[in-house]
Order: structure tokens, then sequence, then C-alpha cells
């Protein structure tokens, strides 16, 4: 369960109290589960029916190439939303997976329980639903800036690409929601030629890069 605080940070949950959060997980028969980092959580194509919304901690969503290389698709941070019946498949080979990156509690609802209205017809049953298509149309958005990235010819390219999406978002400067490493594999690269071609920027005066904290200097590319 969440505690009130929780509650009021989390997307799926916006507008709703906390009196009628509990009696909804009591009402769709929910279930929470706890992970540890590198635990796999769901793994698309087993025919889980569940919806899953992080409560606390950080998971990603990963695609595994036919070769078992991996690649961020999606960073899930508490309020985070995933589950097959809310997502694409994987392509040819490929098999995508959800697994925690930090100690995290997830909450599973089974879809049917959101998309069926219960009897009583509860106001915060269709706020639920509100939230949730609102939470798949930033996911569609965010797909597409992922696109605009992965279309970039050339590492720097990728990375000012990056840089300027995430720049846009908070006015300039602003933390990375993942390591280096992740970011590597955000952009489908690898991460010593990303390190070199981050170097390159730094020097360059375009960006300024302290720990996860990174400034866009120039967006010009």
């Amino acid at each position: 369960m969440m505690t009130r605080e929780e509650l009021a940070q989390s997307p799926i949950f916006q507008g709703i109290s906390y009196e009628s959060y509990l009696a909804m997980v009591d009402c769709f028969h929910a279930r929470t589960k706890t992970y540890q980092n590198g635990e796999i959580i769901l793994s698309f194509g087993e025919g889980s029916q569940a919806v899953g919304i992080v409560e606390e901690g950080s998971a990603a969503l990963l695609r595994i190439d036919a070769d078992g290389n991996s690649t961020i698709l999606e960073v899930l941070d508490p309020g985070g939303v995933f589950g097959e019946t809310i997502a694409f498949s994987g392509v040819g080979g490929d098999s995508l997976m959800v697994v925690c990156r930090k100690s995290c509690r997830v909450l599973f609802i089974d879809y049917e329980h959101i998309t069926k209205r219960c009897e009583k017809a509860c106001e915060h049953h269709s706020v639920l639903v509100q939230n949730m298509l609102r939470l798949i149309a930033h996911k569609a958005l965010a797909l597409g800036e992922r696109v605009e990235v992965l279309s970039q010819r050339s590492i720097r390219d990728k990375l000012l690409a990056y840089f300027s999406l995430q720049s846009s978002h908070s006015g300039g400067t602003f933390t990375l929601p993942f390591s280096l490493s992740a970011l590597a594999e955000y952009i489908s690269t690898d991460r010593s030629a990303m390190m070199r071609e981050l170097k390159h920027l730094r020097e360059e005066g375009k960006v300024e890069v302290d720990g996860r904290h990174v400034t866009l200097r120039s967006a010009e590319f």
C-alpha cells in the first residue's frame, strides 16, 4: 500500500483521495510485490493480464535483441505504469521485459478490473481510467522523442538531440534519469565511444556534466 504522501505523487492516482484509493485496491483485488535490483518483474509474451504500477523505487523496460544486447526503452519511476496490455510487442527475435533497477514495490491490478465498470460506478474509477489514458498518451510522446533521438546518424547528434529534448522540458539544466552506462544503452551505442563524444562536447563548451546533472550550453548541431 502507498502512503498518503506517495499517493499524492502518483500520476495514475491523481485526483483520487486516499480513502478512495484504499477502497479501489480492495475492490480490484490488487496485490503488491517487492523486487530487488536486477530482478525481472515481467517478461512480455507470458500472457500477463495485469497492469503494474511502480509505487516505490525504479524499474526499466528493456528490449533484448536476438544477440542478447539490451536497450532501455523506458525508465519507470514511482507512478510509472507498464503491462502487456498497454505496450507494444517485441519485433522478430526481440523480447521485452521489465527489470528492477532500484529496490522497488509494484502494485498489480488485473486489466479487466480497470476497463470494466464496477456495479457501484464509483467516480474514482472513471478518474483512474482518465489518468491511465493520459499516461498512455505520454508514453506515445516519449516514444516519438526516442525515435527522434535514434534517427540521428552520429553518436554526437544522438547526444545533442537527447540533451536538447531534456533541456526543453526543464529549462536548461536537467538530471539524467539513469546512469551514463544506461544512457549509452538508451541511445543504442557503445559506452566508450559515447564517453569520447561527451568529452568533446564538454571541451567545446556545448555541455556541462557534473555526475548526472547536465547543462546544455548550445543546442546547435
